[in-house]
């Protein structure tokens, strides 16, 4: 593709893994845009500012189940409907370079046509006008009819030592700073580009492509769905991986731990956890009998993954904390560098500067250059002394040199992203901790209802050491050498309280001293019976 605004060749033949390519446009677009080179250069044309938006890429996943035959269906068909139908041009190519993760990418054009297939704007100049003292938004076509009504465009002015925007009948005798007329900052956009543009237009899109994915699947028989919308907004409580891509995938090829890949490893982990104590709550629910072992065994259960729970959440706040911690030290010794590299840069200006005004300076003028020597050699200091912090800031940081310093960016970044995963993590654990504390609370108030609260406590302490023994397992099954038997012991007493088991167990315990009183008493009377039976006898 050869670009005519700089005149560069780009050859993109040695690129693998296309499998389709085309070009889609609307009935009204120029039909030799149908030559890729041809639409992007228009494009290109259209734009005069050097940050201009030439295109909005979509970057879609096709499902692996299916085949090319499908894949192009699908996308031509979705394209149509959803892009070029309301008037915008597409280049789309699918790609799969090794097999295993179809893609297209899709440009669109980002300038709606009009009739006659031209470019329309994007935005347009938007001029605020007044008119007893209401302030009011124009374009240049609006401002005709707008003048007749009596509405003024708003110039800036010169009063005393200020400058103000005022209407030309305001403005008698006063001097005019510019030609230009007030305007809004970004002007009036384009009400099509606005569409696109719009977050609700975006959620659309990503619906239809996922109902087009689904239909295709359908009818080709397989069970397989996909779904646009996040986990939140499906009531899911696992957390989302990241994008790893086509680096990170490279380095974990070769035998180098990524850390997109490794957080992602962490995240599927989590989310198993999630899932396996969500299970457990609903197997509990449904085994949930009416007779008093199972009662016992599924209060017991709850407790149990309480104490779970409570300990995955100390760990993961344990590892927020480190994180945290050595995320606030990498910034802050970043935060510092920079600052003692700005100190360098402007110190060093105003070294050059004095050398300069130095080396211009007469001869006569002695004394002088005498003073800007002094200045010289008192700046060279401070930068050494600069250089030398600077030095000591790249050896705290493992840097040899600070061409290194952006790799450490890297690293606090990721630290960051790591950070906000443990975060997800916490939320969603505290999520599923209430969760079962509330199934707890009703299970536990249906059980004393229906029997003996005595009895119960007893058959919960008769299996408790067992199910106390079963989290211990699972646990070092979980983190292996990581597991902190300290850590369990506080979950324990965290779950204690929010179960608050300590006033109960004194009110049971108080209860079963006074019926093993009550039991002895009875035993006693029925002995003396005994006896004086056996006197009369």
């Amino acid at each position: 593709m050869y670009n005519d605004y700089d005149g560069v060749q780009h050859d993109y033949t040695r690129k693998q893994g296309l499998v389709w390519e085309q070009v889609f446009l609307p009935p009204n677009a120029p039909a030799e845009w149908s030559d890729r080179s041809v639409l992007w250069n228009a494009v290109e044309e259209s734009e005069k500012t050097k940050d201009s938006r030439l295109a909005r890429e979509f970057v879609v996943a096709l499902p692996i189940e299916l085949g090319k035959e499908d894949w192009t269906e699908i996308l031509s068909d979705f394209i149509q409907e959803q892009f070029v139908s309301d008037g915008m041009c597409a280049d789309v190519a699918i790609h799969d370079t090794d097999g295993h993760n179809p893609h297209a990418h899709i440009m669109l054009t980002v300038r709606p046509l009009d009739e006659q297939g031209k470019w329309q704007y994007k935005t347009e100049k938007e001029y605020l006008c007044v008119k007893d003292g209401e302030e009011r938004g124009f374009t240049a076509a609006e401002f005709k009819a707008a003048q007749n009504e009596g509405w003024e465009k708003l110039y800036q002015y010169k009063v005393g030592e200020k400058k103000e925007y005022l209407p030309p009948s305001q403005a008698e005798g006063l001097e005019r700073v510019n030609k230009y007329p007030k305007s809004t900052k970004y002007g009036r956009q384009n009400p099509t580009t606005a569409r696109w543009n719009s977050d609700e237009q975006l959620v659309l899109w990503r619906s239809a492509w996922a109902d087009a994915v689904n239909r295709s699947l359908e009818r080709s028989g397989i069970d397989e769905r996909i779904d646009h919308r996040s986990n939140k907004d499906r009531g899911l409580d696992e957390i989302p991986t990241i994008h790893e891509g086509v680096a990170a995938r490279a380095m974990e090829a070769k035998g180098i731990v990524a850390d997109r890949c490794e957080l992602n490893r962490q995240i599927k982990k989590d989310n198993a956890l999630i899932r396996s104590l969500k299970a457990t709550i609903q197997k509990l629910t449904k085994a949930f009998r009416d007779t008093l072992p199972g009662v016992a065994d599924a209060l017991e259960s709850m407790r149990q993954t309480v104490i779970l729970l409570c300990f995955h959440m100390n760990r993961t706040g344990r590892d927020s904390r480190n994180l945290r911690d050595r995320l606030q030290l990498y910034r802050k010794k970043l935060s510092d560098y920079f600052e003692i590299v700005g100190q360098i840069k402007e110190k060093s200006k105003e070294r050059k500067a004095a050398q300069k005004e130095k080396q211009e300076a007469p001869m006569w003028r002695f004394q002088y250059k005498k003073e800007l020597t002094t200045r010289i050699a008192t700046l060279t200091e401070e930068i050494e002394e600069l250089q030398s912090e600077r030095k000591m800031l790249l050896d705290s940081m493992d840097c040899k040199d600070a061409s290194e310093v952006p790799e450490i960016k890297k690293q606090a970044d990721n630290l960051e992203k790591r950070l906000r995963a443990l975060n997800q993590k916490t939320e969603s654990l505290k999520q599923q901790r209430d969760s079962v504390l509330d199934q707890y609370d009703v299970a536990a108030r249906d059980a004393n209802n229906r029997f003996d609260p005595l009895a119960i406590y007893k058959a919960r302490k008769e299996i408790r050491p067992k199910k106390e023994d079963e989290i211990k397992d699972k646990l070092l099954d979980y983190y292996g050498i990581d597991y902190s038997l300290f850590m369990l012991a506080d979950s324990t007493q965290q779950a204690r309280k929010l179960l608050d088991e300590e006033a109960e167990e004194r009110w049971l315990e108080r209860e079963l001293r006074k019926q093993e009183k009550e039991q002895k008493m009875r035993e006693g009377h029925q002995k003396n019976n005994h006896k004086r039976d056996d006197w009369g006898r």
